[in-house]
């Protein structure tokens, strides 16, 4: 596995190693661009917090204990590691006030208006931490309320208040687009 080479390898089941490394393979570009959206639209630190993230879950691999899914144990760690980044960025960028410009979306199949983009991307930001991760996790990620609440470790019923309120700030910053018709209506996922 070209991510753990040179890394020691430790008394882990080769199943639960060999089921990590497909993981890997098939959760990289998902893992990657869930970290680009939680760490604000950074390319550089999403790569960083994602290579981080598989680099901490594999060496956490003898400590799984099965209780969720891998995918769900992993992704709880990616969105730690981007609360991280995002803690120490902020305290970076109080002592550096250097500019902040647009980084272009990372993904290949981007064809949306680059004004939108910068809307929707201020919108998000009038969110708060954790209206912003469920919103990131549900809307943009495609995973459901019940994922969301296992990968932030909290109640079902948070995430769907952090959802609701998430929502409404969305509906209220965007909507002049939204009664243009310009982007699709935010809805729940259950």
């Amino acid at each position: 596995m070209e991510l753990v080479a040179g890394m020691e390898r430790s008394r882990v089941d080769p199943e639960l190693e060999r089921r990590f490394e497909a993981l890997v393979h098939s959760h990289r570009e998902r893992a990657r661009r869930l970290a680009w959206r939680l760490v604000g639209g950074d390319a550089a630190a999403a790569e960083d917090v994602t290579q981080e993230a598989f680099v901490k879950a594999f060496r956490g691999l003898a400590k799984f204990r099965g209780e969720a899914a891998l995918e769900t144990w992993f992704y709880r760690i990616l969105v730690r590691q981007a609360y991280s980044y995002r803690r120490w960025r902020g305290v970076r960028d109080f002592w550096d006030s250097g500019s902040t410009t647009e980084p272009p979306d990372p993904r290949p199949d981007a064809t949306r208006d680059p004004a939108l983009q910068r809307r929707i991307a201020a919108a998000l930001e009038t969110l708060t931490r954790s209206q912003r991760d469920v919103f990131v996790l549900v809307h943009l990620e495609g995973f459901r309320v019940r994922e969301c609440a296992e990968l932030l470790g909290k109640p079902i019923g948070t995430v769907k208040s952090h959802l609701h309120r998430a929502l409404a700030s969305m509906r209220r910053e965007l909507a002049d687009v939204v009664a243009s018709g310009e982007t699709p209506e935010l809805g729940e996922r259950a």
